[in-house]
């Protein structure tokens, strides 16, 4: 952050952490996120900043697993090549680079189901880079878009555009706007030299299905698949692959205790935490959890209309990221999305929140049980 500002962050910016006055709400946050804290993390989330390769445990009945750590091992690898060592800052993104870009795609992407292990992968690749932490950038397909609203278009791509290679996960439009500007962008940073790659669970050609008259945006979707090399990861969700199923919901009592004995635990009732993501950008989401070490939530139900639960899988992305337990009463997690929203076109979004919510139900019941 700027150290310009001479005003102190208010209560609601400030991270949570141990209290004797109990827990925080998230409810009573509405932080607010300088630009170039948004460039500075763009870096892996902590729950995947020790990830590597060789970390990475394929299924034996999945060969695809496999492929994918070797493709994109090479793919590391030749992003260190003789053109990196050219004279200046910026020798490796020298004009005589387009031919090369252009013979072919300038990016992988990784397609597969929730849970087949794609961030960890992605996360991997940024790691195996062969270039500064400064000279490379991870981020969601949501910080992307915010990044390029805070800044404005030009001034991303000179901030992008001097990087060796840039990673997004969950790389999925949802609308128009999105499409067209994010088709732009990252045919500006390939000129440039930047390579690409990005995790989703659809393939870079039906992006937009379901969710808005992809047809209209063809040209833009056809644009953007011609970046990349598709590699399909096939598997089932690794959080729950030889595992219990997640605890059951807990009565107010314990999780309203469990919110009282954690330091630096959040608790809010869920119906309430939902009407305030409403008045808070989903970029700032990660900063309404800085400090919290324990979301716990009373009162859990069915989301009501599908903004509301779009915007609960960002709060669970960034949840998950952070590797902050979750522990709740009311309705199992399971329940959170009708059978309409499971069966349209973000149904892939909700499947990816109830798994990664369940993996972090199941991280909080050490807590209630403590």
């Amino acid at each position: 952050m700027s150290s310009s500002s001479s005003a102190a962050p208010s209560a609601a910016d400030r991270p949570a952490g141990p209290s004797a006055g109990g827990p925080v709400a998230l409810t009573e946050r509405t932080p607010h996120v300088p630009a170039e804290r948004l460039v500075a993390e763009m870096v892996p989330p902590p729950r995947f900043d020790a990830v590597r390769f060789d970390t990475y445990i394929p299924d034996p009945n999945q060969p695809s697993q496999t492929e994918a750590v070797q493709v994109l091992g090479s793919f590391a690898a030749g992003l260190g090549g003789p053109a990196a060592a050219g004279g200046g800052r910026r020798g490796w993104f020298r004009r005589a680079a387009k031919p090369a870009a252009a013979a072919g795609p300038r990016g992988v992407y990784l397609d597969g189901g929730y849970g087949v292990g794609k961030t960890h992968l992605l996360a991997s690749l940024w790691h195996a880079a062969p270039a500064a932490p400064e000279r490379k950038a991870f981020g969601t397909f949501v910080e992307l878009t915010n990044l390029v609203g805070a800044l404005g278009f030009q001034q991303t791509v000179r901030t992008l555009g001097g990087h060796k290679l840039l990673c997004i996960d969950e790389f999925e439009l949802d609308d128009p706007g999105d499409t067209v500007l994010v088709s732009t962008l990252l045919g500006k940073l390939v000129e440039s030299g930047v390579a690409l790659a990005a995790t989703s669970n659809t393939l870079p050609g039906k992006l937009g299905e379901g969710r808005f008259a992809a047809a209209d945006f063809l040209r833009e979707i056809q644009g953007l698949s011609a970046h990349f090399r598709t590699l399909r990861i096939d598997g089932e969700d690794y959080r729950h692959r030889g595992l219990p199923e997640a605890p059951a919901p807990f009565d107010d009592e314990t999780v309203k205790r469990v919110a009282h004995a954690v330091p630096g635990a959040s608790l809010d009732d869920f119906p309430a935490l939902l009407g305030h993501l409403s008045r808070v950008h989903p970029s700032r989401y990660g900063a309404l959890c800085d400090g919290v070490r324990a979301v716990c939530l009373t009162g859990v139900e069915p989301v009501p209309d599908q903004s509301t639960a779009l915007r609960l899988v960002v709060l669970a992305d960034r949840l998950y990221d952070r590797e902050v337990p979750v522990l709740a009463s009311g309705r199992p997690f399971d329940q959170l999305f009708s059978e309409e929203m499971l069966a349209g076109g973000y149904r892939k979004k909700y499947f990816r929140a109830i798994s990664r919510l369940t993996a972090l139900a199941r991280d909080a019941k050490s807590l209630a049980d403590g």
